[in-house]
């Protein structure tokens, strides 16, 4: 008799957990260790393992035998992994179709060591939410609605109507495909589909449900409040557990992860937790200095020009930013600051330029402005 696998182990719960510590725990491991998930070696015969205890935990009947006789056939099971009955030479454990059935039940994808169908966690969602830049830095809470598949609630999600078990389907014995053979010019060749009875899931129902017509879910309008942490980055997501679709075989729901698109600013824009403004002052402000109001997405706020400041310069107002995302504390926001160099001037404005000129020691000889450009100035100061 083989060694007894550690069933709860593998799932990573302790021996008295709860039918949805069960769940939770075969819905954590499946996903960590998923071939299209996980391409490290031995994560295969991982995902296996997990399926195979969560196929004997979620039993009542074999969990049973399981915790008092350590498989979950009872006294006289052959230990876990379902290889009881077979002899040396009859691969009886594989349910008898040949070497296709055993490479199967080593690599394909529903069935498990034993042949019987195993549950699979419902399909993850996406949902996009689209933020002002405004929500992105303070977050949110929100309700969302989306469509989805969800546990039928007639039969809790059976397939069976009126309370009854489905059963073994009767024609690939819980397997949830048969083996077929067709003539080729190559000899004759086994392959497998999915058994038409039972549509793969190794039940049969004799009296399906008539809300779900024996498929165990149904398309719903599901609502779920979203609560959008503060400092959201445009593109970043959010998971919501259970918040997908629902499983088959009464496996757990699938995962929503709701995917944010902030939109831009006219003003500011994001460098993480900081915010990043430019703003313009005159040349008067930037040589002599001066305190201007600057906006930021807290209020605006006072800021010290100190005199000579140059155009390019950038400014620190500490705190203004936003929340830093799964830590503490708030950004800073940079203000740039560009002098602003005026296209046109007036009298007075270019003989005080002049003068200032002169005073530095600096002789300009400005540039004489064309017919178009005066007529054009006069029609502006009209």
């Amino acid at each position: 008799m083989a060694e007894s696998k550690d069933y709860y182990a593998i799932l990573g719960v302790s021996r008295d957990a709860s039918e949805d510590e069960i769940r939770k725990g075969f819905r954590k491991m499946s996903k960590k260790y998923h071939p299209d998930l996980n391409h490290e070696p031995g994560a295969e015969d991982k995902f296996k393992e997990v399926n195979e205890a969560y196929q004997v935990l979620s039993d009542k009947t074999k969990k049973a035998n399981y915790d008092q006789y350590g498989s979950a056939d009872g006294p006289m099971g052959g230990g876990a992994g379902g290889f009881s009955g077979a002899g040396a030479g009859d691969f009886g454990g594989f349910g008898g179709g040949g070497f296709d059935d055993i490479f199967s039940s080593f690599f394909g994808g529903a069935q498990q060591a034993g042949g019987r169908t195993q549950p699979a966690a419902g399909a993850d969602l996406q949902y996009r939410m689209d933020l002002t830049f405004e929500e992105g830095v303070f977050g949110k809470t929100t309700n969302i609605s989306y469509n989805r598949q969800g546990r039928c609630h007639v039969c809790k999600g059976s397939g069976a109507a009126n309370g009854e078990e489905p059963i073994t389907c009767t024609k690939c014995h819980g397997r949830g495909y048969v083996t077929v053979q067709r003539n080729t010019p190559l000899g004759v060749m086994q392959s497998r589909v999915t058994c038409d009875v039972c549509n793969g899931t190794g039940k049969e129902i004799k009296d399906k449900c008539a809300n779900c017509h024996g498929t165990g879910v149904e398309q719903e309008r599901h609502t779920i409040e979203v609560k959008v942490p503060a400092g959201i980055l445009d593109g970043q997501q959010m998971r919501l557990d259970n918040a997908g679709e629902a499983g088959r075989n009464n496996a757990p729901y699938g995962d929503l992860y709701v995917v944010f698109r902030v939109a831009p600013s006219k003003i500011y824009t994001r460098d993480g937790a900081d915010i990043l403004m430019d703003m313009d002052i005159s040349f008067a402000q930037a040589a002599l200095g001066d305190n201007v109001k600057a906006d930021t997405v807290h209020g605006a706020v006072e800021l010290k020009i100190p005199a000579g400041t140059q155009s390019g310069t950038k400014m620190r107002l500490r705190g203004k930013g936003a929340p830093r995302l799964q830590s503490t504390g708030t950004g800073d926001e940079i203000v740039t600051v560009k002098i602003h160099t005026p296209k046109h001037l007036n009298a007075d404005q270019k003989d005080s330029l002049m003068k200032f000129a002169a005073a530095s020691g600096q002789h300009v000889k400005p540039h004489e402005s064309s017919l178009f450009d005066k007529v054009r100035d006069a029609f502006k100061n009209k």
